[in-house]
């Protein structure tokens, strides 16, 4: 055997176990979604289901929610709001790490402080506002109070500053202006720290319960789990066969999306900085 690889065996049997550790809840969420209802209770643990119940699990889920309408309000939520955050984080990392100019050092004390500051926080006061616009159950009330994201000024400012001032004096000397350098040159050096944001993102508003509870009623503007809500008080009741299978259907474009992603991001975290 290869001692390198022998060296490494211990490393990657404890990552196997810790995967499968993470991985064990979804993997019964799924195998849950296949089983009938007899077999969830069952003292013995067992993945593999005795008799297939995914046809009447999944079939009550199609047949009673609206899946194509969740998935799409999911999609533009998180896209609209990703596309937001990194409208208004990406020139304000910049600012606060390339830019001089009075106050940055303060101005990103405050930043700093905008992190302790849970989301619970401003729903009264967003709620109102909202309200009084007439806003509420549209998805401007779901995208707009999450346009601004602390972490993402944070984290673009700190890997901004990585970057060699030597790029930006050369991109001046071209006659490029401020705007032009952010979106033309800073921006495609920073696609580690943008996948890496876009992840955190994503899988954080499309799995948020909070706020789309509180923004939207009724089932037309309903994220994906606020849908899984809706089936669990209108429809499934105690049937944690279809329950499981909701969840499944709802998370899946996540984890494929992950897949597909994976590799690339991968890639751009290995090689952060500069691209030759």
């Amino acid at each position: 055997m290869d001692k390198p690889l022998f060296r490494d065996l211990p490393r990657l049997a404890a990552l196997t176990i810790l995967g499968l550790v993470v991985l064990a809840p979804y993997l019964w969420m799924v195998a849950a979604s296949l089983k009938p209802l007899d077999e969830i209770f069952r003292a013995s643990l067992s993945l593999i289901p005795e008799r297939w119940g995914g046809s009447a699990n999944y079939g009550r889920v199609f047949d009673r929610l609206p899946v194509l309408t969740y998935l799409w309000n999911g999609l533009v939520v998180c896209g609209g709001i990703l596309f937001f955050q990194l409208l208004f984080a990406v020139p304000a990392g910049y600012a606060l790490a390339k830019l001089r100019f009075p106050g940055r050092e303060w101005l990103f004390g405050a930043v700093m402080l905008g992190l302790l500051v849970p989301a619970h926080v401003p729903a009264l006061p967003l709620y109102v506002a909202l309200s009084w616009a007439g806003w509420l159950n549209t998805f401007a009330a779901l995208i707009l109070p999450s346009t601004i994201s602390v972490f993402a000024v944070f984290l673009f400012r700190q890997f901004f500053k990585a970057l060699p001032d030597e790029l930006i004096h050369a991109a001046r000397l071209d006659g490029m202006g401020e705007a032009r350098i952010v979106w033309g040159v800073i921006l495609p050096n920073a696609w580690p720290a943008a996948t890496a944001f876009a992840i955190f993102s994503v899988v954080a508003h499309w799995n948020d319960l909070f706020w789309p509870l509180i923004a939207v009623q009724g089932h037309a503007r309903a994220t994906p789990a606020l849908g899984v809500l809706y089936f669990r008080s209108e429809e499934a009741g105690d049937d944690f066969g279809a329950m499981m299978a909701a969840a499944v259907v709802m998370t899946a474009p996540l984890v494929l999306a992950f897949l597909l992603a994976q590799r690339r991001f991968v890639e751009g975290i290995a090689t952060t900085g500069l691209k030759g």
